[in-house]
């Protein structure tokens, strides 16, 4: 035990120094280090697997189905429906970010996972007691045929609403990054195994929505929103019994107090030193015989290989040393290393940005695609109609076998031919996923003018599944985007920085700063195409009025604008050397003639060669 109180206290001490590299120990669950052949593996990840399928289908029946909700039941007008839908959504994920911290810096991921699936359990039950009694909600009404009669939900029924709404946000938003980094975290970043993890848990996501879009949204349909609220609740339950009988055989990873301290002191050294001018050798640098050693002996493959990059040299003043033979605080002299850390941080907000139009995109097909559905005829037999929200369900049918084959036939060929791991990058799958989102939405267009006009001129109404393809070509676009990005940041996450659930945190921020972006887009497109003489695109309840085909018209240029651009900082991330894991050279390659300015030179023409 005193062993693991040094490793311990080692991990606490080096939390405040990025720069130094080290291979971390997993602890069980009573803090004593990890046996392979007990701790971690599949067998350990099966248990968050089971908590991410009934998390996704408690809150994906919530939240792909809350407009209609939000709309029949609470009287609130179409598009502020809208709105809240896409705010409760982004929160969601933004307070992913949250999660993240709390998990890497105090709690640990298994901790922030099960006392916020409490409070996102609790959510669920205070929304089901709402749905239930009626002197909690507005008096029953058309919103469609009287919506000027209608009473909207407001004063102590509205306060209700929006706590269990976002108890439910707060709770969802703090697990969703520990799910992935915990389950991520059994496999100690092997990368074969790890890439067929996430592609195992995007598939568990599929069986969660697939389940939620479909018998769950009909029990909501059929039985009452209470009812439906109630068994989201029960699965919710479910996935925090799957997450607790796990515990003891999962690896731990210890948290080591505020990540945000080292990232701070490099910003905080830099300024200080911003009248110092950076050495042309970098061996003059703090650290950079430091940087070379983590780089050269790493062995293992939990250690991140490290080079000096020429981008945001200002950051390397840093390192700058001011005071010869005496300590300098690490707020005013920090490591090459932990500069390097810093700049992949900063390198990896313009990959994160690319994937908000993505997201913006999303949020359409949970608010405006499922209004959709419900203007046009839904009936499948005569006695049986398919709820509007159930069509989201089309993708994750066809995604549960298509993830399957991209695993075990996709995969093994395109690893052949491109020698990686994974079969393509993870910036490749990004890449391929925002191409194919732009054609979603110019499907949805198409069907919608069609629809328009089909229920306006000739008063027919089109079947339902005419919007069906925008649902597949978006779940088809989702399977590369969102595992992809979900791969390549924690790929990113430095041993020495701790930083894998915060990180993995960053690509569920996307989705809410898209979902965000949403409700800005729909107000101010309301707002510009409005006049004295005639409505907004958006602002009526009547989609027969509205031209919402416009509005997919513009998400669809949207996309495509983003995808070069994409393109472009894709291209501008790939060829950082600081990114390159596990270079191939080491000191026993290294000549004894050959300098350290050689050797790193040497690995970033190896590093620009693999990307």
């Amino acid at each position: 035990m005193d062993s693991v109180e040094k490793t311990r206290r080692k991990l606490k001490g080096d939390s405040n120094n990025l720069g130094e590299s080290f291979e971390e120990i997993s602890v069980d669950w009573r803090g004593r280090p990890c046996k392979l052949n007990k701790h971690g593996g599949m067998a350990s990840a099966i248990f968050v697997l089971g908590l991410q399928a009934f998390e996704m289908m408690a809150i994906a029946a919530v939240g792909n189905n809350l407009i209609t909700y939000v709309f029949n039941e609470m009287h609130f007008p179409l598009s502020k429906s809208a709105n809240i839908v896409t705010n409760f959504i982004g929160t969601v994920f933004l307070l992913s970010l949250f999660g993240g911290f709390l998990s890497d810096s105090y709690l640990g991921s298994f901790w922030t996972m099960l006392i916020f699936g409490f409070v996102e359990l609790s959510g669920f039950i205070l929304l089901s007691i709402q749905a239930h009694l009626p002197q909690l909600r507005p008096p029953q009404c058309n919103m469609v045929t009287e919506s000027k009669f209608c009473e909207e939900a407001k004063g102590y029924k509205s306060l209700i609403f929006y706590v269990a709404l976002y108890l439910v946000a707060l709770g969802s938003g703090c697990l969703k990054p520990n799910i992935i980094s915990h389950g991520a975290d059994q496999f100690k970043e092997e990368s074969k195994k790890l890439s067929t993890y996430f592609n195992v848990a995007y598939f568990a996501f599929c069986m969660g929505e697939l389940v939620a879009l479909t018998v769950l949204v009909w029990v909501q349909t059929h039985s009452g929103m209470d009812v439906g609220f109630g068994v989201s609740a029960a699965a919710m339950a479910v996935g925090l019994i799957s997450l607790i009988s796990g515990t003891f055989v999962y690896r731990n990873k210890s948290p080591r107090g505020s990540i945000f301290t080292p990232i701070a002191q490099v910003f905080v050294a830099a300024i200080t030193k911003r009248k110092q001018i950076c050495p042309s050798n970098i061996e003059m640098l703090h650290g950079s015989h430091d940087i070379s050693q983590n780089h050269i002996l790493a062995t293992s493959p939990n250690v991140r290989s490290l080079l000096h990059t020429e981008k945001f040299r200002f950051l390397d003043k840093a390192c700058i040393k001011v005071q010869d033979g005496t300590r300098e605080s690490p707020w005013n002299l920090c490591t090459m290393a932990q500069v390097e850390q810093v700049k992949i941080i900063i390198s990896l907000i313009p990959i994160f940005a690319c994937t908000i139009i993505f997201n913006t995109i999303l949020a359409q097909l949970q608010t405006f695609s499922v209004q959709q559905g419900s203007a046009m005829n839904t009936r499948i037999t005569n006695s049986f109609h398919i709820p509007p929200a159930s069509l989201q369900a089309i993708p994750y049918i066809l995604l549960i076998f298509v993830v399957p084959l991209y695993e075990t036939v996709f995969v093994p060929i395109a690893r052949k031919l491109t020698k990686r791991d994974s079969g393509i990058s993870p910036l490749q799958r990004v890449g391929i996923g925002l191409f194919i989102a732009t054609f979603s939405m110019v499907a949805a267009a198409l069907v919608e003018r069609n629809r328009r006009i089909s229920a306006t001129r000739f008063n027919e109404i089109l079947s339902i599944f005419w919007i069906a393809p925008q649902f597949l070509i978006f779940g088809l676009s989702e399977m590369f985007t969102a595992v992809g990005l979900i791969e390549f940041f924690y790929k990113q996450s430095l041993e020495g920085m701790q930083l894998q659930s915060f990180l993995t945190a960053m690509t569920y921020c996307s989705y809410s700063f898209g979902f965000y972006l949403s409700s800005i887009l729909v107000s101010l497109v309301n707002k510009i195409t409005s006049s004295s003489s005639q409505s907004g695109w958006l602002s009526e309840n009547d989609l027969n009025k509205d031209k919402l085909d416009l509005f997919y018209w513009l998400l669809a240029a949207l996309s495509l604008i983003n995808f070069f651009n994409y393109l472009f900082w894709s291209r501008w991330y790939s060829f950082n050397p600081s990114l390159s894991l596990n270079t191939t050279t080491s000191t026993s390659t290294r000549t004894p003639h050959q300098s350290h300015g050689e050797d790193l030179e040497n690995q970033k023409l190896q590093a620009l060669e693999r990307s």
